[in-house]
């Protein structure tokens, strides 16, 4: 059996505060999540001899670095299948972006080898498989709009007003570990109440606190958000109330559109501004790896893929 072009979205974080560490290390946060349209590919051939295989190379990630192929290991032996599967990987969300895209592959993984494998588990129980391969992972098995905290995986679903998103990442990759792992890094804001953030269920809420740390380490990507944010701004269409936010640890920013045409209108200018740019003096436009207008989501298009 097969199963082919099966989704793995990306997400934003509307918000994201710290707001303390445990005694192992890991940071208390909380935030907000939103997946986006921007989706990996997954394929996944089922085979019997019980061999986890790759169709695809990340390079520089092992096949025992890889989440996907983390993810499938921990499903056979938490269900004790025998079966295996050769896994397709079309990878579309960046790497180093902070969009959880390996985090999304993974809980895909998690989802559709349930699935095909007939192993049966619930939400929950692959969820509890999630938590250990990364904190962002067991919220795309959650499969709604949720408002997280502790390390991401005490989650409350929310509702969220339909939105649209340009997507921009920097010419840079940023590991999570070491934004987190920063000296300088806010790890002591206070907590918030859920009906805080429900009051206002957008970007303009809060902040991200990894913010700071990043843009000191990555001068890029703070010049990249400033000119983001005054370019919107310059628009016809005058989008000088947008906010341009870090999603996660970065690289990836973002600005928030009440309506789709107005996120596709903003990637057009963007764009063009950088043809230009790269052919004509004084025009300082960033390199930006990705532009993309993006969808909010409802929910993760594998929710129902989960019986219970």
């Amino acid at each position: 059996m097969t199963l082919y072009d099966v989704p793995a979205p990306a997400k934003i974080n509307l918000f994201l505060h710290v707001v303390g560490r445990r005694p192992d290390g890991y940071h208390l946060l909380e935030t907000a999540f939103r997946f986006v349209d921007l989706c990996d590919t997954l394929h996944f051939e089922s085979r019997a001899d019980g061999i986890i295989s790759r169709a695809y190379e990340l390079p520089g990630v092992s096949e025992d670095q890889d989440l996907v192929v983390r993810a499938a290991r921990a499903l056979q032996r938490a269900t004790g299948t025998r079966a295996g599967a050769r896994i397709g990987l079309d990878k579309r969300i960046p790497q180093g972006g902070g969009l959880g895209g390996g985090s999304s592959d993974a809980a895909t993984t998690l989802v559709a080898l349930n699935r095909l494998w007939n192993t049966g588990l619930s939400r929950s129980e692959l969820m509890a498989l999630a938590l250990p391969l990364g904190a962002d992972v067991p919220v795309f098995v959650f499969g709604q709009s949720a408002f997280a905290q502790g390390v991401g995986e005490a989650l409350q679903a929310v509702e969220l007003p339909p939105a649209a998103y340009l997507l921009a990442q920097p010419d840079a990759s940023v590991p999570t570990a070491e934004i987190f792992g920063a000296p300088d890094l806010t790890r002591n804001s206070a907590c918030i109440k859920i009906a805080d953030f429900l009051a206002s269920p957008n970007s303009a809420f809060g902040r991200n606190d990894l913010e700071l740390a990043t843009f000191r380490r990555y001068p890029a990507i703070q010049r990249s958000a400033e000119w983001l944010k005054a370019r919107l701004a310059a628009m016809p269409a005058g989008f000088s109330g947008v906010n341009v936010r870090m999603s996660g640890s970065g690289a990836c920013l973002y600005a928030e559109f009440p309506q789709m045409s107005q996120a596709v209108l903003a990637q057009r200018e963007i764009t063009a501004t950088m043809r230009v740019a790269g052919t004509a003096a004084g025009l300082a436009a960033p390199d930006f790896r990705l532009v993309q207008a993006a969808a909010g989501l409802a929910e993760h298009p594998l929710r129902y893929w989960i019986a219970s």
